[in-house]
């Protein structure tokens, strides 16, 4: 099994979470969710001596895909979404762009099935189509590493929002109920916003399951 190391940066206007999963092995790593801040990442990534290998969009608000293509333009890599996030990417009246003060369109290069299994930098992960605060959110569950990156559709103590266009409060809990609550109770979360919690932590405490 290899060794993952997760670290954790906050960028852009709502403090969102960007996180390197790195192969502690060989040095490879994924971006998940560069909302901003694509530059300073970039510094980190050399400073570290990584080697980015491809970039996860847990969704296409702007906050978390704002960054992505600056960064996979930059390094060759490819960025990855599921597929049905593809309306959310390139429309800035659903992406939200338009916050930052200039509405741009997004893109991913590769698009991700439900259930789809990719192994990336030395991971398997198994991507988990969960509407409700977008069309098209996913997850990024490694079952070998125990953590899932679960972008806005799960916080500690708390659940994304759903007042954004195409947002479905129903949806939303039916998709943690299903696809994140059937996970064991020490699998890590990764949240797109405030603090890391677990699985175990959410079944017992979040008010909104």
């Amino acid at each position: 099994m290899e060794p993952l190391r997760v670290e954790q940066y906050v960028v852009g206007m709502v403090q969102t979470n960007c996180y390197f999963a790195i192969n502690d092995n060989t040095k490879e790593a994924l971006i998940v969710d560069p909302g901003a801040s694509a530059s300073k990442l970039a510094e980190i990534i050399e400073e570290e001596k990584l080697n980015p290998v491809a970039i996860l969009l847990t969704h296409g608000h702007f906050d978390h895909a704002g960054g992505a293509e600056e960064l996979a333009d930059r390094y060759g890599i490819q960025i990855y979404a599921h597929e049905a996030e593809r309306e959310t990417l390139e429309n800035p009246a659903i992406n939200l762009s338009g916050w930052e003060g200039k509405e741009r369109a997004y893109r991913a290069d590769c698009y991700l099935k439900d259930e789809q299994e990719i192994d990336l930098a030395g991971f398997h992960i198994r991507v988990f189509h969960t509407p409700g605060h977008t069309v098209g959110g996913c997850c990024y569950f490694l079952p070998y590493q125990n953590v899932v990156f679960c972008g806005d559709t799960l916080f500690a103590q708390s659940v994304g929002r759903t007042d954004f266009p195409k947002g479905s409060a129903s949806e939303l809990i039916r998709s943690i109920k299903e696809k994140l609550m059937t996970l064991p109770e020490d699998v890590t979360v990764y949240p797109g916003h405030n603090e890391i919690t677990t699985i175990g932590t959410e079944r017992m405490y979040n008010p909104y399951l």
